[in-house]
């Protein structure tokens, strides 16, 4: 039987990045522990399973130690003085997809003669946040008070989506790794991402966070185009990044889904400060966390108060269940490719001018069957 000299450091390393425990792995691999101690040796077969199990380029295992991964964009999250973890393979591979699916369609866009985006890259920190939200909301034509006319978050989520799509940005919203569901993605390592080009700026969402979350997440990451500074982000409406980017993506996100003028307007003086940054939540469909962080902007409550109430309302969200988090909308390949990319490589591959195995790739399918299917529900073919 041919074995092989895997590295213990790299075993051990791609076990945890795939939070697979050594119990776990022992009823898949009968000599894991042998494996770890240097007393056995995997065959190639083996290893090849255990390379697909913990979605571990299988040329690492020869590496004497652990490779240095780093993301291919700037990382923006925080994690107040801790150190960020290694990033995981599942937010990789999610960027990495990504990075394929702007590649192809920028050149898409070149070849149909689509136009540079002006707003990208439009503004920066030197601008006053409510000036940039002012030019969202021209550019993706929102409104307040349409959107608080909206019966749900999901509701004001699909307005939201729609129209940056509209306007020309790649929107795609998931919780799993391409269309794999045995690949969750974790909220609590990222909620989001921009990469930003004139002709493909691209967001993605993870989808695995509440609708809420998901607002403000994808208002910083509409920040970040218009900023024309690409990143990784883990933005939380109450807290204060180190960057001063972020802090700036923070601060128009909040004033595009809850403007000043609209909360004076709208600010009951009279209620308890926990029962009014719930109807206000409701009101203009945002995160209870955005509603607080607003009223302390606004001067209605002390800094003492915000912080009060910001770790009390951050427990009662973590004993929130939030079920299976997407739901329909979010298990649809409209969502997780998004519906304008959806589109046009359905649009090139029924033209001839890409491959259905390229196609496949990028839409994540296997089935010609349902291919076709898609492109009819996208409205691509009759």
């Amino acid at each position: 039987m041919n074995t092989v000299p895997a590295s213990i450091p790299v075993l051990r390393w791609a076990a945890e990045r795939a939070h697979l425990s050594d119990t776990a792995l022992e009823r898949s691999f009968r000599k894991w522990d042998l494996w770890l101690s240097g007393d056995a040796l995997p065959t190639l077969k083996q290893l090849e399973d255990f390379a697909r199990l913990t979605h571990t380029p299988i040329g690492y295992f020869f590496l004497p130690e652990p490779p240095a991964l780093q993301l291919p964009i700037p990382d923006f999250r925080t994690r107040r003085d801790e150190a960020l973890a290694e990033p995981s393979t599942a937010l990789l591979d999610t960027l990495y997809l990504c990075q394929q699916r702007q590649d192809w369609y920028r050149e898409y866009a070149r070849i149909h003669g689509f136009a540079r985006l002006e707003f990208v890259s439009s503004a920066s920190e030197d601008v006053q946040p409510e000036q940039v939200a002012d030019s969202m909301r021209e550019v993706l034509g929102l409104s307040v008070a349409e959107r608080r006319r909206l019966s749900t978050w999901t509701d004001a989520l699909r307005q939201l989506i729609s129209r940056a799509e509209d306007a020309g940005i790649l929107v795609m919203a998931s919780s799993i790794v391409g269309s794999n569901s045995h690949r969750k993605l974790d909220a609590t390592e990222f909620r989001g991402f921009a990469l930003v080009d004139d002709r493909a700026p691209l967001i993605f969402i993870n989808a695995s966070d509440s609708k809420a979350a998901q607002m403000f997440t994808i208002a910083h990451e509409l920040a970040h185009i218009w900023s024309g500074e690409s990143g990784v982000s883990d933005p939380e409406a109450g807290s204060v990044p180190k960057q001063g980017l972020e802090r700036w993506c923070n601060r128009v996100a909040a004033e595009l889904l809850m403007p000043l003028d609209a909360l004076n307007e709208a600010y009951d003086i009279d209620a308890p400060v926990a029962d009014e940054i719930q109807r206000l939540a409701h009101l203009f469909k945002v995160s209870s966390l955005v509603a607080l962080r607003r009223l302390f902007d606004a001067g209605f409550i002390d800094r003492d108060t915000l912080w009060l109430n910001y770790r009390q309302e951050v427990e009662r969200i973590r004993a929130l269940d939030r079920g299976t988090g997407g739901g329909d909308f979010y298990r649809t390949l409209g969502a997780r490719t998004g519906k304008r990319f959806a589109r046009a490589v359905f649009s090139s591959t029924l033209e001839g001018q890409t491959l259905f195995r390229d196609a496949f790739r990028m839409l994540g399918m296997r089935k010609t069957s349902t291919f076709y299917e898609a492109a009819r529900e996208l409205g691509v073919m009759v």
